[in-house]
C-alpha cells in the first residue's frame, strides 16, 4: 500500500476494511498513526479495535468528534479530548495507551493534547477485529452509516509499545524507519467490503515527503 490510499467515497454501513495485524499475545501498550483526509462535519470512526465477547465491541477506537473534538475508547471507557478545529486539509493523528500508568496521549499534526488516563491494568485479547471505515457495535459488525467514515486513509501503522515523542514526529514526517511492528501500511494485509476503492496518494495532498 505505499503510495496508496483507501478511499471511501460516500457514507454507507457496508463499506470497510478489515485489517490483518501481527498480533499473537494480548496487547497492554500501543501506538497506532494514521493520516485522514475528510469534508464529514459529523462523528466518525476512524479505526476500530472489537475483542470477542458481549461488552468488548470498543475494546479500543479513535473516533473523530468535529469540529474541536476526538475520543480514544480503551476497554469501553470514553477519553474525549478537546482539539483545535478542524480544517479541510490531511490530517496526522497518532494515539498511544500504556497498561501500566492507563496513560492515554493524543498527538495530531505533532501537537500533544493534555493526557489523559484509563484502564490501567487492563488488556485485551490478542483474538480481535479491526476495521477501519467504521465503528463496530459487535465483532466485526453492527455498522452505523451514522458513524461511518468518508473520505481517505492511509500510511496507517501501529505497534505494541508507546511510541516516543520523537518517534511520534518522525512518523508525522513520514520516515519510514518507523514502521508499525502489528500493522505496517508499507506491507499491509486487509481484505475491503462494499464501496471502497484503493487510489494512489496525491503527494501535494498528503503534505509531508518520505525520508
Amino acid at each position: 500500500m505505499d503510495g496508496k490510499v483507501f478511499l471511501f467515497p460516500k457514507a454507507t454501513s457496508t463499506a470497510y476494511v478489515t485489517l490483518k495485524p501481527a498480533l499473537n499475545d494480548p496487547l497492554n501498550k500501543l501506538t497506532i498513526c494514521l493520516r485522514s483526509y475528510t469534508e464529514i462535519l459529523r462523528e466518525h470512526s476512524l479505526i476500530s479495535i472489537a475483542t470477542p465477547g458481549s461488552s468488548n465491541d470498543n475494546a479500543f477506537i479513535l473516533y473523530a468528534k468535529p469540529p474541536n473534538a476526538c475520543a480514544a475508547f480503551v476497554g469501553q471507557e470514553e477519553n474525549l479530548f478537546k482539539i483545535n478545529p478542524d480544517t479541510l486539509d490531511w490530517k496526522h493523528t497518532c494515539v498511544t495507551w500504556d497498561s501500566d500508568t492507563g496513560v492515554v496521549q493524543l498527538w495530531i499534526n505533532g501537537k500533544l493534547y493534555p493526557r489523559k488516563v484509563s484502564k490501567k491494568g487492563f488488556s485485551f485479547n490478542a483474538k480481535t477485529s479491526i476495521i477501519l471505515g467504521q465503528e463496530q457495535d459487535s465483532f466485526g459488525g453492527g455498522f452505523d452509516i451514522k458513524q461511518s467514515f468518508v473520505g481517505e486513509i492511509t500510511d496507517l501503522h501501529m505497534w505494541d509499545y508507546v511510541l516516543e515523542p520523537l518517534d511520534i514526529q518522525k512518523a508525522l514526517l513520514g520516515f519510514t524507519s518507523t514502521n508499525g511492528n502489528v500493522i505496517s501500511w508499507n506491507a499491509l494485509q486487509y481484505e475491503m467490503k462494499g464501496n471502497v476503492f484503493v487510489q494512489p496518494k496525491i503527494e501535494s495532498q498528503a503534505g509531508y515527503t518520505n525520508n
